[in-house]
């Protein structure tokens, strides 16, 4: 016989007998819910691994605290104090406009970049000049300035009256080059060579029409702004064999020649492109003329050089020393030449010297020395210096009659009716 419980014990053990079922539904379903309800709670909330950290974002089922959303934060409302202005002063103009003293109403805007006062423009950030200078287009007054500078040397005569012209020719000296490269000189003075040579010549063939001056012709200083605004010379002849640098000096008296109607004229001493002075040429022009808008450009055949030239026979470029024939080129202002670069060495072929009647000229003077002939050049002439023969002389000659001519002449048409100031 069994033993019997207590009654309270009894009736505990016949009510979780009646409810077995019960107990196992819900110890299944926390079985289930233990393996399957913790995967899908995973899947749900897991995200990419931080590979920065080695380690899952999610590593249990805690919940973390929403954060407390910022708070916005009122700015004080301030006063205007005037005592806080900047001094103006102290504040850089931004693109500064710049009016020409013969018409205010022609500006050209600068390329100047404000700086802090007390600091200076970097030299790289050199204003542009004005982009009207190269379009052709001439200021209102610049007429009259080119007409007074250029009177000395315009022609004179009236009427029917064939044109005369006189003028002196100078040879640029400039700093750190050879720039006597292609003239003798005695002392302070040039005796023969490249521009006596052809200047004499010119005076022969238009029968002293053009009065050249060529036993007076002279080396002027390019760091003396008052001579070259004295002596107002239609070109300055540059040429030489060496790289060279122009101070800042001489760049600024050539940049005001050439406004005023000045040309620079550059003949390379060793025949063609690539060569030390054809560098250094091109690149010291481009300081004189800074504008980005112009830049060394090839004559066109129609250009009135070879056109309505005083030898209308040379049509071309004729062939230089070594017989190189590189494109006249030229750097133009208001339309015109400004600077002309010839890169075939016409002035080394210039210091063998012809007479009027087209042969060499052989004459001497009373100390025996040639005088229109460079010996070392003529001697070599059938070596390693080639085209020194008088057909390709003559041709030459003609040429640079064509370019003077040219020079002297190429404002007369724009500034005819400028008045005189």
């Amino acid at each position: 016989m069994a033993p019997t419980l207590p009654p309270l014990l009894q009736r505990l053990v016949d009510k979780f007998s009646n409810s077995r079922d019960f107990t196992i539904s819900v110890a299944l379903h926390a079985i289930l819910l233990a393996v399957f309800g913790g995967t899908a709670l995973y899947q749900v909330t897991a995200e990419p691994e931080d590979f920065t950290a080695g380690r899952r974002l999610v590593e249990d089922q805690t919940v973390a605290e929403a954060p407390e959303p910022a708070r916005t934060q009122i700015q004080k409302e301030t006063t205007f104090d005037p005592n806080l202005m900047p001094n103006p002063s102290d504040i850089a103009p931004i693109n500064p406009i710049i009016t020409t003293q013969e018409n205010p109403l022609t500006f050209s805007i600068t390329q100047k970049m404000p700086f802090p006062k007390g600091l200076e423009m970097p030299k790289e950030q050199t204003p542009v000049v004005s982009r009207e200078i190269g379009s052709g287009g001439m200021p209102p007054g610049t007429a009259s300035k080119i007409k007074r500078f250029s009177k000395d040397w315009r022609p004179s005569g009236a009427g029917n009256r064939e044109p005369e012209y006189q003028f002196t020719a100078y040879v640029g000296q400039y700093s750190g080059g050879d720039w006597n490269s292609t003239v003798r000189v005695v002392g302070d003075k040039i005796v023969t060579g490249s521009l006596p040579n052809l200047l004499y010549l010119m005076s022969e063939w238009s029968k002293d029409k053009i009065k050249t001056n060529y036993k007076n012709v002279e080396a002027i200083r390019l760091d003396d702004g008052d001579t070259i605004a004295t002596t107002k010379p239609p070109f300055i002849f540059l040429t030489g064999t060496r790289d060279f640098q122009l101070t800042e000096k001489e760049v600024e008296n050539l940049q005001k020649y050439v406004r005023i109607g000045g040309c620079i004229w550059g003949d390379s001493s060793l025949p063609g492109l690539r060569s030390r002075f054809d560098i250094a040429f091109r690149r010291e022009m481009k300081r004189v003329i800074p504008d980005v808008d112009i830049d060394f450009e090839a004559l066109p055949a129609n250009h009135p050089i070879f056109t309505k030239a005083y030898f209308p026979g040379v049509k071309g470029v004729p062939t230089g020393l070594n017989f190189y024939q590189e494109p006249v080129m030229a750097m133009k202002l208001y339309g015109e030449i400004a600077i002309l670069y010839t890169a075939n060495d016409y002035g080394d072929m210039w210091q063998t010297g012809l007479n009027r009647e087209g042969q060499i000229d052989l004459r001497r003077d009373g100390n025996g020395q040639y005088v229109a002939i460079n010996p070392a050049i003529y001697q070599s002439r059938e070596s390693y210096l080639r085209n020194i023969t008088p057909a390709a002389l003559e041709t030459s000659f003609q040429f640079g009659t064509n370019v003077v001519i040219h020079l002297l002449t190429r404002w007369e048409n724009r500034v005819r009716s400028a008045p005189t100031l």
